[in-house]
């Protein structure tokens, strides 16, 4: 409850010392006889007692401000330890209790974060992705067990440079983040391939651009994946060859009894249809076998004009770069038709033909063949199950387009990376190793 303001506490002060100068020239004018004389007598009296008092009366307000102040400094430095403890009740001690009410929230809202700081903090030193996040000068801010484990036999990044880090990784690692965009690759780890999905991020962090690198291992996914993928293939073929023999043994039936009868002119239409069940059974079954039993590629000096010519026939595309000078060393007939079915996925894709792109580019000892459209790109669910036999997101797919593609560059020593363009769309990579 507030007694008097401070407003109030000056006016009575004030009121006092006029009350006093008016008593005290009174009885000095009476002694010395004139007004003047009594007048000058009073002031120098009262003008040391005033001073004392405004001394008096301001002493306790400076030390508040001066209070306030620190604690400002203080909760600047973000320390909100700070209150204090004065009992005044005028319009100060209503600013000391705001402060240090403000004080409580902040100290609680620092608490919450801390707490929030740890569990995060938690989350990610635990998570089996690796995270890596690097400032703008290049090196590791923040790395968490699993990128360590990963990148550095386990030992601390923070401070190290994150390319000299990279440099001692597989090369495959260093070629995927050069790229700065999502991506499915294999590196050899400890002597085992083994396949990442690569995601990398760029963002503010107290106003400085940072990049957010993870890595998450998809080998043991994949093997899931491979696992359940090869029983829908499994329920796919039981589901046809009894979609073919049902009706081959109705016809089988109906033909036995249209010979017991001799009615020799419906045979013809009864031995149709069960030739083109079987027929068409061959088809599906040769179509599966042909994935199973890939020959081995040829390699050969293949030229570039020829080849894109075939490619363009087929299906329309822009060149992104001329094509390199000397021909490229791979089995035509497989390299082609898995550049045939990059073309056709990139036209199915739903983007303008005019963004479809193929470019040709040598590298030291590798080829690199770029298919690229700007169609939608790729979830990364669908990301990262794409290269699966038999995985399709088209209805009537056979999800072999990719994984053929898949086979038929690792029989050549080489490997397909997946990635969503920036700006929209989809980059297929095929990469092959080229003699000296």
């Amino acid at each position: 409850m507030r007694l008097l303001s401070l407003e109030g506490k000056l006016g009575a002060a004030l009121g006092l010392a006029a009350g006093l100068a008016a008593a005290l020239t009174a009885a000095l004018t009476g002694w010395l006889g004139t007004t003047v004389s009594g007048a000058l007598a009073a002031l120098a009296i009262l003008l040391p007692l005033l001073l004392v008092l405004a001394r008096a009366l301001a002493r306790p307000v400076i030390e508040l401000i001066r209070a306030l102040s620190g604690s400002v400094v203080a909760f600047r430095d973000g320390d909100f330890s700070f209150s204090i403890a004065e009992r005044r009740r005028d319009e100060m001690g209503d600013l000391v209790a705001a402060h240090n009410r403000l004080g409580q929230v902040l100290r609680e809202q620092r608490r919450g974060l801390i707490e929030r700081e740890l569990m995060l903090d938690t989350l990610v030193q635990n998570s089996p992705t690796a995270m890596v996040l690097v400032e703008p000068g290049g090196h590791v801010v923040h790395a968490n067990l699993a990128a360590r484990a990963l990148l550095n036999h386990g030992r601390a990044m923070n401070g190290e440079r994150f390319d000299a880090i990279v440099a001692e990784a597989p090369p495959q690692l260093a070629l995927a983040l050069a790229e700065h965009d999502d991506r499915l690759f294999a590196a050899e780890i400890d002597g085992e391939e083994e396949t990442f999905h690569l995601s990398q991020r760029d963002f503010k962090l107290q106003g400085r651009p940072h990049r957010m690198v993870m890595l998450r291992r998809m080998t043991r996914e994949l093997s899931r994946q491979e696992v359940a993928t090869w029983k829908k293939v499994i329920r796919v073929i039981s589901h046809e060859i009894n979609n073919s023999l049902a009706p081959i043994r109705s016809l089988s039936h109906s033909g036995r009894e249209l010979a017991r009868r001799g009615d020799g002119a419906r045979l013809e239409t009864v031995f149709g249809t069960i030739e083109d069940r079987a027929r068409h059974l061959e088809a599906f079954i040769q179509g599966y076998a042909r994935f199973a039993r890939l020959p081995q590629p040829q390699p050969q000096p293949v030229e570039w004009g020829p080849l894109l010519e075939a490619l363009v026939a087929q299906y329309g595309f822009g060149l992104a770069a001329p094509p390199p000078a000397e021909p490229g060393w791979f089995d035509r007939t497989q390299i082609e038709q898995v550049l045939i079915n990059l073309l056709k996925n990139a036209h199915e894709a739903g983007g303008p033909p005019e963004g479809i792109e193929l470019k040709v580019a040598r590298s030291g000892r590798e080829l690199r063949i770029d298919v690229r459209d700007r169609g939608p790109g790729m979830s990364e669910t669908v990301l990262a199950n794409a290269l699966l036999p038999f995985y399709s997101t088209k209805r009537s797919g056979t999800g072999l387009g990719l994984s053929l593609a898949r086979e038929i560059a690792e029989a050549h020593g080489g490997r397909v990376q997946l990635a969503n363009r920036a700006g929209g769309g989809l980059e297929v990579s095929l990469l092959l190793p080229q003699p000296a």
